[in-house]
C-alpha cells in the first residue's frame, strides 16, 4: 500500500517505568502487519526502553532511529523511533515512580503534539503516563488532555471512552465527586452536548443520538433526590434540541448505558468520572480506548494506567494499545467512529 494513503500516527511510549513500552512492543509485533495496513507508526520516546521491551516479549522487531517524521521506513518489522535523548537509561526504574521518567514521558507527549500541530504526523496514540511522576517532575498539567490543551490552545475539550458499541463522553474527569457535582450546570451540559454533536458529525456519524445521564438516583424522582436534573440537565437538553442536537435526557444512569449498548444511542454524556468509567470497563475493559474531543488533532489513548505492579514481567495485555492505534488511524482517514474501535 502506498505511503500516501495512510496517516503517520505518533505513538508516545508513556512512562518507561510502567507497561507503556511493553504494550507498544507487543502491539507492533503481534499486530504489526494489520496496523501497517492502516497507518505508519512513529514511536516517540526512549529507544532503549522500547528495545528492552522488545527483548522482554521475545519479538523480532527492529528499531530504527529517526530525527523527525520524514523518511520513515515502511515495514511492519521495523519500528521508527524518534528519541529526543532526554532520558538516561540508568534513570529508568521499572515498577517504581521516577521523576526523571515522568518528565521524559511528558516531554515525549509535547514533542508528538508539536509534530501534529505542524502537520508532520496526523494523529497521536498515547501509552500511559504516571501522574505522580509527572507531578514530582514539576508538571501542573499531569494528564494528557490538560497538557495537550495547553500546547494547542484548544478551548473546550473532553474525554470520551469507547468499548465495543458503548461510547461515553465525560462532563468532568479528574475532579472529586463533591466538586464534580458543582460542574453540573445548564451551561456546561449544553456546551458538552454541542461539542459531542459536532465531533461525532466530523467523525462520520451524520445524526448522532446523544443521551444525557442523570446525576442523581432515578433522575431525582421528580425532585425528591436532588435538583440538578430539573435545573441543569433537562433545560440543557431542551436548548440543545432547539439548536438541532438529537439529545435526550436526563435518563437514569442505571438504565442509560444499557440502552446505549443495545443501540438506542450513539453516545452517552456522563456527569462525572466513575459514572462513565465503570460501565465502559465492565462492558469491555481490555479493548477500551480513550479519545479526546475538541483538540485540533486526533488523540487516542489506552484506557489503563502504568500498572507498575506488572511492569517488566511480560504480562501486560496489549489489546487496548492495538485498538488505540486503529481508532487514531480511522479518525485521521475519514473512516470515523463507524469503522474504528467501538464501531
Amino acid at each position: 500500500m502506498a505511503r500516501s494513503h495512510r496517516p503517520v500516527i505518533a505513538i508516545t511510549l508513556g512512562d518507561p517505568c510502567g507497561i507503556g513500552p511493553e504494550v507498544t512492543a507487543k502491539a507492533l509485533s503481534l499486530e504489526g502487519p494489520a496496523i501497517h495496513q492502516l497507518c505508519l507508526p512513529l514511536v516517540v520516546g526512549s529507544r532503549h526502553a522500547l528495545e528492552e521491551a522488545v527483548n522482554l516479549v521475545g519479538a523480532s522487531l527492529k528499531t530504527r532511529a529517526v530525527n523527525d517524521a520524514d523518511g520513515l521506513e515502511d515495514s511492519p518489522g521495523v519500528v521508527n523511533v524518534l528519541d529526543p535523548g532526554n532520558l538516561d537509561p540508568a534513570e529508568i526504574t521499572i515498577d517504581r515512580v521516577s521523576p526523571a521518567c515522568g518528565k521524559a514521558a511528558m516531554e515525549w507527549v509535547e514533542a508528538a503534539a508539536r509534530l501534529a500541530m505542524a502537520g508532520r504526523v496526523q494523529g497521536l496514540a498515547t501509552a500511559p503516563v504516571n501522574k505522580e511522576a509527572a507531578s514530582l517532575a514539576g508538571y501542573k498539567a499531569i494528564g494528557h488532555m490538560e497538557l495537550l490543551q495547553q500546547i494547542s490552545g484548544a478551548g473546550q475539550v473532553a474525554t470520551m471512552l469507547i468499548s465495543g458499541g458503548l461510547r461515553v463522553v465525560h462532563l468532568t474527569t479528574h475532579r472529586s465527586l463533591r466538586v464534580a457535582c458543582d460542574y453540573v450546570t445548564k451551561e456546561r451540559v449544553l456546551s458538552m452536548l454541542e461539542l459531542t454533536h459536532r465531533c461525532f458529525k466530523e467523525w462520520g456519524v451524520p445524526e448522532p443520538r446523544i443521551a444525557a445521564a442523570a446525576l442523581n438516583p432515578h433522575a431525582s424522582d421528580g425532585g425528591l433526590l436532588g435538583s440538578e436534573e430539573a435545573e441543569a440537565i433537562a433545560p440543557a437538553v431542551r436548548d440543545a434540541q432547539e439548536r438541532g442536537v438529537n439529545a435526550e435526557g436526563p435518563i437514569p444512569a442505571d438504565v442509560v448505558f444499557h440502552q446505549a449498548i443495545r443501540g438506542r444511542f450513539d453516545v452517552v454524556l456522563a456527569m462525572y468520572h466513575d459514572q462513565g468509567h465503570i460501565p465502559i470497563k465492565v462492558h469491555g475493559f481490555e479493548e477500551s480506548v480513550s479519545v479526546n474531543l475538541g483538540l485540533p488533532f486526533v488523540r487516542t489513548s489506552v484506557d489503563h494506567g502504568t500498572a507498575f505492579d506488572i511492569a517488566g514481567k511480560g504480562a501486560a495485555d496489549h489489546t487496548s494499545m492495538v485498538e488505540t492505534v486503529r481508532l487514531a488511524a480511522a479518525l485521521c482517514t475519514g473512516r470515523g467512529l463507524a469503522k474504528g474501535a467501538g464501531g
